[in-house]
């Protein structure tokens, strides 16, 4: 396995793990016209954007040469840090990914100063919310209302003293 910073040329690999998990773990969470409308066109044109900005670091993770993995994270202006996004192709299951994301992007905002790192989970996403849990990431009370598809989120948190 391999971590490394995305480029450009990782888009088309990026979209098909963010579609392969947007489909799989949504359904039952959002509802089916949001899963439905998140098209490859759409994908395609929200991961140009995220990569072609300068706000936040994006992270692949390689298995076998394949981008299988990614996850995007930024300082918070207010000396925090957050996880923006997290996902890990269904294909890749078993290998980690998700962890070896979610800790590199920890340990990257952590090293730049930040005391806790947030990330926000769509509240009815059992199977995510255990995820995180299970690797230190608690709800702080935090929530908000999604803003594009209207659903309910939780802020989870991990503090710098808290288990990795």
């Amino acid at each position: 396995m391999k971590l490394r910073t995305a480029t450009s040329d990782d888009r088309d690999a990026i979209v098909a793990v963010f579609l392969a998990c947007w489909r799989e773990s949504y359904v039952g969470v959002l509802p089916s016209a949001a899963i439905d409308a998140m098209t490859n066109e759409r994908a395609h044109d929200l991961w140009t954007r995220v990569l072609a900005a300068d706000d936040a670091t994006v992270l692949v993770a390689e298995h076998a040469g394949v981008v299988q993995g990614v996850t995007r994270f930024a300082p918070d202006p207010g000396g925090g840090g957050a996880v923006h996004s997290l996902y890990v192709s269904p294909m890749a299951r078993g290998l980690g990914l998700g962890t070896l994301l979610l800790d590199a992007a920890y340990d990257a905002l952590r090293a730049g100063g930040t005391e806790s790192v947030a990330l926000w989970v769509f509240a009815a996403n059992a199977s995510s919310i255990a995820f995180y849990r299970g690797r230190g990431w608690l709800p702080d009370g935090g929530t908000r209302t999604q803003v594009e598809f209207g659903e309910p989120e939780l802020r989870l948190r991990r503090d710098a003293g808290g288990p990795k």
